[in-house]
């Protein structure tokens, strides 16, 4: 048993979680991280939406279903849904955006209807070149072993993240413009790597209000590659087969790392991690969390893994909104 652990001050939990609230790797951010962001924004500006959105048929008469898509950073076409609840008022509704998981996809409409039922809207977007319809128009030079987190990794600006983090926020942009959802009541949400985009974007972009990420990707990226843990362990086989890149990779890595971005962040941020999670480990994204200067909360599921809390944790989602933001739903 732990020193201090069982007496009249200390739990279980308290104890096991000390470090983690005071883990705080140094940053590896380089001199030209802000510029690099500034322009690469300016440069996903530049793309023109583009946006499609056609209705569907769909068997619950209480929602309206849209397949949609929009020019992400490039040519590349994002595909995703747009559910909306049907409602007679015509008052404009707060959206959620949804940023799926590594190798999945935008997910079926009824993945969502507990949104629905709270009064969202929802826009779920795929990524580029992962297990949905969406392909991908990028070019790379280097850097591919088995799969996308090691695209381009050799050139930061063709590294795959520099995209998607752009295809995510452009899906603010495509929010923003449908008239029947609310421009200042934007929420962004995910899992695994879901959360790392969500992060990302909150971090990149001021117009999310709220930001919901469960066991997060793409933070503290050194120690990922050298844990081989998860979809970074790609880099670590790449690196195997070409250690003459080391520094540059390592350098160009922590541009996408989210712990070099949680300063940025402004909207209030409701998080949870699994202390048993071996994909995205729970005290690699303390180095993000323990930057983030906005409010926050952190959910901690003892002995969970990578599945994290679940249905447990929609529920501490579902209750969160209609706490913080009760105004929002009537």
């Amino acid at each position: 048993m732990k020193a201090g652990w069982g007496d009249d001050k200390v739990g279980y939990m308290e104890e096991v979680t000390r470090e983690l609230y005071d883990y705080r790797p140094p940053l590896t951010k380089r001199d030209d991280f802000d510029s690099f962001w500034q322009e690469t924004l300016e440069e996903a500006r530049q793309v023109p939406l583009q946006l499609e959105r056609a209705e569907l048929a769909y068997p619950i008469r209480g929602v309206k279903v849209y397949d949609i898509a929009y020019k992400g950073m490039d040519d590349t076409r994002i595909k995703g849904w747009l559910l909306l609840p049907r409602r007679d008022s015509g008052e404009r509704l707060p959206c959620l955006i949804h940023y799926h998981g590594f190798s999945h996809n935008r997910g079926e409409p009824s993945d969502f209807m507990h949104w629905l039922m709270l009064g969202m809207a929802v826009l779920s977007i795929d990524c580029r070149d992962q297990g949905g319809g969406t392909g991908n128009h990028a070019h790379y030079s280097h850097g591919f072993m088995s799969n996308v987190a090691s695209k381009g990794i050799y050139d930061k600006r063709e590294y795959y993240y520099r995209s998607a983090y752009m295809d995510c926020l452009k899906a603010i942009d495509f929010a923003c413009v449908q008239p029947e959802l609310d421009p200042e009541r934007i929420v962004v949400e995910g899992g695994s790597q879901g959360g790392a985009l969500g992060m990302a974007v909150a971090a990149l972009d001021s117009r999310p209000k709220l930001a919901m990420v469960d066991v997060p990707s793409n933070s503290n990226l050194t120690a990922r590659v050298e844990g081989n843990h998860g979809a970074f362990a790609s880099i670590a086989d790449y690196l195997k087969k070409h250690p003459e890149q080391t520094n540059v990779v390592m350098d160009n890595l922590s541009y996408f790392d989210t712990m070099n971005m949680a300063d940025k962040i402004s909207c209030p941020v409701l998080a949870s991690v699994a202390l048993k999670d071996e994909t995205c480990p729970a005290r690699m994204y303390f180095a993000t969390y323990n930057r983030i200067t906005s409010d926050k909360e952190i959910v901690i599921y003892p002995f969970n893994g990578h599945e994290g809390g679940g249905s447990r944790q929609r529920e501490k989602k579902l209750a969160y909104l209609a706490e913080m933001f009760g105004d929002w739903f009537h």
